[in-house]
């Protein structure tokens, strides 16, 4: 992490705040998770590598879970917004325009280089369209582009959660956020068995919406929770202590469920608990440092730099890896000879430099045009 060497502050910032900063760093640590997981595991055949980088490259399947991370984060900043603009008369127009205006852009460039480039059907770009990327099964269509999915769980969040949270109270909110956070477990176990009955358990369905709304419904709990409870920061310190502590003595004790592995049931229900909790403990103790006392000593301009450029970043950098398996299947280049492991070393260096400029360009030319308009629209 690199550090912004200035001089410590010597009194703490409210926990929320307009504008905080270390959130932009925790978004670019869950998009530079996803970026390892495609770079280094995602599509990788292990059984080439040695014992040691074996094991390295299958810690890289933890980089998944920056997707979850996402969620949490979203659910909280999100439903942040909508609580502290839930008396405004133009709240709906308000939100939606400013959504619209921070997603559909890039979002529509993806969807045209996928049409164009023939890398996705048609029929799963008009689905995309109509942000069902993750529910395509479910018309007989594959996932083509894997990234899409978590988007359309997201515009799924934003089409009904203002509605929820304009009309009822913020306790019945966070009632509401603990019925999904225990009901999506138990819907991804049905969903777990009706598959398995069919004889087959595909990883999409654990993409539908119904069935990941729990990572949401913590963020937005824990929105909420932060601005009726005040807790005290060293109440919330000895709470991110617990809340890291115990998802890894959970997924300990579950190793012989199976919580590791989505095939079984316990791991299909249960899997993606634990990391839940943590990253809420790692939300909370980002809030903590962000606001401290020696809030300076932990900015990270390079974390924060990938949060800033984290949504073009997240949507573009599987084209470049595509795009790269594409050429070396046809010939257009040539695998090098040498350790498979510095290949794909090199790979990751070579494609994720080009994703990062793509991301980069993009939020300048593309996306900020669009943001600067949020204040005369909305």
């Amino acid at each position: 992490m690199l550090l912004v060497p200035q001089e410590p502050t010597t009194k703490p910032l409210p926990l929320l705040r307009p504008f905080m900063p270390e959130l932009d760093s925790l978004r670019g640590v869950a998009v530079l998770a996803v970026l390892f997981y495609h770079g280094f595991y995602w599509g990788i055949d292990l059984s080439h590598f040695s014992h040691a980088k074996k094991m390295f490259l299958t810690a890289m399947w933890t980089g998944r879970l920056g997707v979850n991370l996402f969620f949490v984060l979203s659910g909280f900043l999100i439903t942040g917004l909508l609580v502290n603009s839930r008396d405004r008369q133009d709240y709906y127009r308000r939100f939606y325009v400013r959504r619209i205006l921070r997603i559909v852009p890039a979002y529509l460039l993806t969807l045209a280089i996928l049409l164009i480039s023939r890398a996705a059907p048609l029929n799963f770009v008009i689905l995309s369209l109509l942000y069902l990327s993750n529910l395509t099964p479910l018309f007989g269509v594959a996932i083509a582009y894997p990234v899409l999915w978590s988007l359309a769980v997201e515009e799924h969040f934003y089409l009904i959660w203002p509605a929820i949270v304009r009309k009822i109270s913020n306790r019945a909110l966070m009632a509401v956020c603990v019925l999904i956070i225990v009901a999506s477990p138990l819907l991804r176990l049905i969903s777990f068995y009706i598959a398995q009955r069919h004889g087959w358990v595909s990883y999409e369905i654990f993409n539908f919406t119904w069935n990941s709304a729990d990572g949401l419904a913590c963020g937005a709990l824990l929105s909420i929770f932060l601005r009726d409870f005040s807790p005290s920061r060293s109440g919330l310190r000895q709470f991110v202590v617990i809340a890291f502590f115990l998802p890894i003595a959970v997924s300990v004790a579950g190793v012989r469920l199976g919580v590791f592995s989505r095939l079984t049931a316990a791991g299909a229900a249960l899997q993606v608990v634990p990391p839940h909790l943590a990253f809420v403990a790692l939300l909370v103790a980002f809030l903590l440092f962000g606001s401290g006392p020696y809030r300076q000593r932990f900015r990270s301009p390079a974390l924060e730099f990938f949060g800033h450029i984290s949504y073009g970043l997240y949507l573009y950098h599987l084209l470049f890896f595509n795009a790269f398996e594409w050429l070396l299947n046809h010939g257009y280049i040539r695998r090098l000879d040498i350790d498979p492991f510095w290949g794909l070393a090199i790979r990751f260096l070579l494609l994720g430099t080009l994703a990062v400029l793509a991301a980069y360009l993009s939020r300048k030319y593309l996306e900020e045009p669009f943001l600067r308009l949020k204040k005369k629209l909305a």
